[in-house]
């Protein structure tokens, strides 16, 4: 793993190894001194070794480089070995946050992961992930809501933290989509990549934090982006989701910032889950946003579905294009369908509680 395993969760493991389980951490109730708000406070990710190329796909199906380029702006993706268990990559980007935002495991108040391809039916991935950290005992729950899973997960944690329920509150959107890929669907299969990525949700005193988020779902077309039970490969209507994934994006960013009191011209970055590069493209162009103001990171990770956003603010800060106290607009759009969109002030670091 690329951050320092915590020496709770070294305890733990040894603790597993000798046959015994250390008790759970008692949680006592400790409420959130007024004043303060949710706010964005560390970012970690991680990537599966496996680098697929678009030349994967030239030497399986009628397409070639240039076409996916032309259509997608996908180069490369990530994909897990077949049979390899999502949760320590999920437990890799967790920890990589947790040491970003100078936190520990045992710290951890609530730990929400947001996947749609856990490793099994049940248990949930939250609880496999919290083992892996250390963090026993820990409240840990998986949520679905496709790829905007993470923009849900983040509304939770937010208000977890502002009625004072936590204090700090960690959020991982975690995928292994290659498990759900059709790789002889010509139309879908160089779409979809694996990954995962967490931020730190604690509370701080701060100008804006993370404000509402505005959400959204319409069932009525579920069956133009779907995966079934027992058939697990993803389909997809392309025309109609990316009609609906640009209108949606765009009204619920606009009502985003509106209600956040702001305008296009006072954000620093706009930030959508990546699932092509045209969708982006095109919600930013009716939004009034410049090119400079978008992050993409879908070039080099693909469809990463909750994974994606968090995977973007990572690529973006190390990039130089986010810096501390910048405010952000997030927006995701997914099966279901469902969407989300919330303006947030990153790491700002004024104040963190204690």
């Amino acid at each position: 793993m690329a951050a320092t395993v915590s020496q709770s969760a070294a305890t733990t493991r040894a603790a597993e190894r000798a046959g015994t389980v250390p008790a759970p951490r008692t949680r006592t109730g400790r409420p959130l001194p007024r004043g303060l708000a949710p706010g964005l406070f560390g970012v970690g990710t991680a990537l599966p070794e496996n680098l697929i190329g678009n030349d994967w796909f030239e030497q399986r199906l009628d397409t070639d480089d240039a076409w996916i380029v032309r259509r997608t702006g996908i180069r490369t993706r990530r994909w897990l070995d077949a049979g390899a268990p999502l949760a320590p990559l999920a437990a890799e980007a967790t920890l990589a946050a947790l040491a970003d935002a100078g936190r520990t495991s045992d710290e951890v108040d609530h730990l929400i992961v947001t996947t749609i391809t856990p490793d099994r039916l049940t248990p949930g991935l939250a609880v496999d992930v919290a083992r892996l950290i250390g963090a026993h005992g820990c409240p840990a729950v998986d949520l679905n809501a496709a790829c905007a899973g993470f923009l849900y997960a983040l509304d939770q944690a937010a208000a977890l933290v502002e009625t004072g329920r936590a204090r700090v509150v960690v959020v991982c959107g975690a995928e292994a989509l290659s498990r759900l890929t059709d790789t002889e669907d010509r139309g879908t299969a160089v779409l979809f990549g694996d990954g995962a990525g967490a931020v730190v949700v604690a509370a701080g005193e701060l100008d804006r934090g993370c404000a509402r988020f505005v959400l959204g779902s319409d069932p009525e077309h579920s069956d133009l982006l779907y995966a079934e039970v027992g058939e697990h490969l993803l389909r997809m209507e392309g025309r109609e989701v990316y009609r609906h994934a640009v209108a949606r994006m765009v009204e619920s960013t606009a009502q985003a910032l509106e209600e956040a009191g702001l305008t296009v011209d006072d954000l620093d970055l706009f930030v959508a889950h990546q699932a092509n590069s045209r969708i982006i493209e095109a919600a930013a162009a009716e939004l009034g946003l410049p090119r400079e103001k978008l992050a993409i990171n879908v070039d080099r990770v693909a469809n990463t579905s909750s994974a994606s956003i968090p995977l973007a603010l990572a690529q973006a800060e190390a990039d130089g294009l986010l810096k501390p106290g910048a405010t952000v607009a997030l927006s995701a759009f997914g099966a279901g369908f469902v969407w989300g969109a919330g303006v947030v002030s990153w790491k700002e670091r004024r104040y963190v509680c204690a």
